[in-house]
């Protein structure tokens, strides 16, 4: 390969709240005596950013003045030209893009929009436990929809569910994750045309939090929400960072594409009430950097990497951990694995099966923060001897 993925970064004391939190309350534990920290929970990747990133941000560095600024043209095509390259996005402009600090933030200005204070929205579970967070901490109720694993083990959204919920709760709006985090499912066109109907029919605006597009494992594809029909286009707000995709989260930087003029100036307008939703210059040159035929070869060469761990892993948990199942991911780098056989068999609650992770390094992260009351979600966005290290681990001093 042309980047390197397998070379192990020291983090420790390099603002990585990855390593330097643990044993912090909410995180997991920090590991015992002889054992170092193998990070496989905060949802960011332990690899160096792609350096067109660096070379981009260092060449505006060069340049000692960082006052007020507007966005440049480059920022919009950069988004334009990389959402029609990877997504074949057709009839994107400037003026359908607009600059949020964060999808959740994204996602409540949207809310703001669609709702009043106390209105239902449905959510599928399991549930990323940021849109729990931010939508109950801004006085929303969530219905939630659980996805189910069909024969072959898939994840699938159960539409009667999803329909009954909307009419007996009243919904007019949805939260939709595509792809699903902590899921991993890459949804099927077919699967997105159902669900949009489904919100037609029933007047729902959504909002898709499409942060993950990037990063589709093996032969997967993803599609954009928007894109499977006009209403669709007209009643949905995707959100979108380089942050998961380039490891870029501690920048601040997400956008929003909504194609609708009305629910844009509405959406928009709620973005700018808290007069601090900017776009950071230094932000806005990492965009610029990673969005380009470069930052794209790398992504290239990022996803056989994940694809390779993906395999490694879910093939280790089912020929070696009886009592554990896990769907194959088809996208982003989490694995959500059910420990319900396992704990019941040893007689193990699983704060005892999380501890006796941590304690021996492997810091991965209670599932239950997103639904899931068995489950453990796992990073695997580490070199490749890292991933061995944490299962020999896993296999040698829990499982």
């Amino acid at each position: 390969m042309k980047y390197d993925f397998e070379s192990i970064i020291d983090r420790r004391g390099k603002d990585a709240l990855a390593v330097d939190g643990l044993g912090n309350g909410w995180a997991p534990g920090s590991p015992e005596e002889g054992f170092d920290p193998i990070p496989m929970w905060v949802a960011d990747m332990n690899f160096p950013t792609a350096p067109s990133v660096c070379e981009t941000m260092a060449e505006r560095i060069r340049h000692p003045a960082f006052g007020y600024f507007d966005p440049r043209e480059e920022y919009f095509a950069s988004i334009i030209n990389w959402q029609t390259r990877r997504n074949g996005v057709e009839g994107l402009k400037p003026e359908h893009i607009g600059y949020e600090n964060g999808v959740l933030g994204g996602l409540i200005s949207a809310m703001n929009t669609f709702c009043s204070k106390g209105d239902n929205v449905l959510v599928h579970a399991p549930v990323y436990m940021g849109f729990s967070h931010a939508l109950k901490n801004n006085g929303y109720n969530l219905v939630l929809s659980p996805l189910v694993r069909d024969e072959q083990g898939v994840w699938r959204m159960d539409f009667a569910d999803m329909e009954k919920k909307i009419i007996e709760n009243n919904i007019h709006a949805a939260v939709f994750c595509s792809p699903h985090n902590p899921t991993g499912r890459v949804w099927e066109r077919w699967e997105l045309e159902t669900a949009m109907e489904l919100f037609r029919k029933h007047d729902v605006y959504v909002v898709s939090d499409e942060i993950w597009s990037d990063l589709i494992l093996a032969s997967h594809k993803h599609i954009p929400t928007q894109s499977v029909s006009e209403d669709a286009r007209m009643r949905t707000v995707a959100l979108y960072a380089p942050s998961k995709t380039f490891n870029l989260a501690g920048l601040v930087g997400s956008y929003h594409i909504i194609y609708n003029k009305r629910l844009r100036d509405r959406v928009e307008k709620e973005s700018s009430l808290s007069h601090y939703n900017a776009m950071n210059l230094l932000s806005m040159y990492a965009l610029i950097g990673a969005y380009t035929p470069a930052g794209e070869e790398w992504v290239e060469e990022l996803r056989q990497v994940l694809t390779r761990n993906a395999v490694y892993a879910l093939e280790f948990i089912s020929s070696r951990f009886e009592g554990v199942s896990a769907a194959m991911p088809q996208g982003t780098y989490m694995v959500f694995m059910d420990c319900k056989e396992w704990m019941a068999s040893h007689g193990k609650t699983l704060d005892e099966l999380l501890k006796m992770g941590w304690d021996v390094g492997v810091a991965w992260q209670d599932g239950r923060q997103h639904g899931g009351d068995t489950h453990i979600r796992l990073n695997l966005a580490l070199p490749f001897s890292r991933v061995e290290e944490a299962f020999a681990r896993m296999e040698k001093y829990v499982f």
